[in-house]
């Protein structure tokens, strides 16, 4: 592995990144991490997970490090876990692109993640951590401001997907994935993950040539490509492998933890 200096900052992505596919953080990536704090370095883990789904990582590294959760929506502070910023995509945009989504492509159905909560229409095919979680039916997803809006289509793939929801209202709020099904993840406009980690870098003076971040997922594409050294993880997006600096083992096989221990000897 190639030699580089210790970073200030170290960000990572949890589903499919750091986290193995059981959702587990192995023991020795919880050292890893630990590492990166021990040695006066910034850990932030920068997920599009909301704060709700963080309680059992942030038990596992034992309070550690602070979230960008919802692709850089909302900060939250892991050690006393309240959210400590937020950027929310506004109601009268909110109704905007709702309209412009439904009145172009058929089928979708939507929810919303709010700052406390999750919220979805009656047809919204819920994954695994809501189902047991429970969430909230709504009739309307504009009915006041949300962190991140969820749009899912039961036959197109993510890809596919996400380029018509860019092409219709890309000029009014940011769109990712960051699964394998046909769901679309919309911000607000601008806010992304690389967003996010930059301005919470800046507030500690770190440049982001002082940072190395990792991925899985075409949203960590804006975070990967801000940080001065980026790594995906061998089960990477295509899209993901083909734009960082350097690719390490899979998630499974602790790739992220591999390069933590080279970073920080």
């Amino acid at each position: 592995m190639q030699s580089l200096p210790a970073p200030r900052l170290v960000a990572t992505d949890l589903d499919g990144t750091a986290l193995r596919t059981d959702g587990t953080v192995s023991p020795r990536t919880v050292a890893a991490f630990a590492k990166v704090e021990e040695s006066g370095a910034v850990l932030a883990f920068v997920t599009g997970r909301p704060p709700r789904w963080m309680g059992g990582v942030a038990g596992a590294v034992r309070h550690r490090g602070l979230a960008i959760c919802a692709n850089g929506a909302l900060i939250y502070d892991l050690h006393t876990e309240r959210i400590v910023e937020s950027h929310l995509i506004a109601v009268e945009v909110l109704e905007e692109v709702v309209a412009q989504l439904r009145a172009n492509v058929s089928e979708l159905v939507f929810s919303v993640e709010y700052e406390a909560g999750f919220a979805h229409e009656s047809d919204f095919l819920l994954g695994g951590l809501d189902r047991r979680l429970g969430a909230v039916r709504i009739d309307s997803v504009t009915a006041k401001p949300c962190a991140k809006l969820l749009a899912l289509h039961p036959a197109m793939g993510a890809d596919e997907l996400q380029a018509i929801v860019h092409e219709l209202v890309g000029h009014l709020v940011t769109a990712t994935h960051s699964s394998r099904r046909g769901l679309i993840e919309m911000s607000a406009q601008g806010v992304t993950k690389a967003s996010a980690l930059a301005a919470f870098a800046a507030e500690r003076g770190i440049k982001d040539t002082q940072s190395v971040a990792f991925g899985d997922m075409p949203n960590d594409l804006p975070m990967l490509s801000w940080a001065g050294t980026s790594y995906a993880v061998a089960n990477a997006h295509p899209d993901v492998l083909a734009a960082v600096d350097h690719v390490t083992a899979t998630n499974d096989d602790d790739g992220v933890a591999r390069v933590i221990e080279e970073l920080y000897r």
